[in-house]
């Protein structure tokens, strides 16, 4: 839980976060309202962009947001979160990089480098994708490198807000 201490342990202070969410089956839009209805410290959102699938099998496009968090959790709480986000979505893991209902990714936390068999921060991909790029560029420019950004793989189409 947010407030329990076992959640917070080894965090000082609140940190900055960065999710990326991403879905491409049934109600999009109602996927990712419903991930950003349930974070936890929420700073801001970015708009909705419409992308190609990267990597894995022939499938529908995605919407993707990124979601900018002020968290205490830990990394390993923040990903048990992510998990039961979209395990809330009934997130099926059937194929890696296969269609999905909702896709909720960490993809970077001020200040932590981390790299274990569950989880890495920041996201082992995140400068390789476009559909992370763009929209974590609308709320952290300091972050994204125009260069890795315009060397980023995928297309992505600005929607607008969510």
């Amino acid at each position: 839980m947010p407030g329990d201490s076992a959640a917070t342990a080894g965090v000082d202070s609140p940190r900055r976060a960065f999710l990326c969410l991403g879905s491409n089956m049934g109600d999009r839009r109602a996927h990712l309202r419903q991930a950003i209805d349930m974070l936890p410290d929420v700073v801001a959102v970015s708009p909705i962009y419409e992308t190609d699938p990267v990597g894995g099998p022939d499938q529908g496009r995605f919407l993707n947001q990124v979601v900018e968090l002020s968290t205490a959790l830990t990394p390993q709480n923040l990903l048990g979160l992510c998990h039961r986000i979209e395990a809330n979505a009934e997130r099926v893991r059937e194929e890696r990089w296969g269609p999905r209902t909702l896709d909720v990714d960490i993809i970077w936390i001020d200040g932590v480098e981390m790299d274990t068999e569950r989880l890495t921060i920041p996201h082992p991909r995140w400068k390789q994708r476009r559909f992370v790029l763009a929209p974590l560029r609308d709320l952290a420019p300091d972050v994204v490198d125009e260069d890795d950004l315009r060397l980023a793989e995928g297309t992505v189409q600005r929607l607008g807000p969510g």
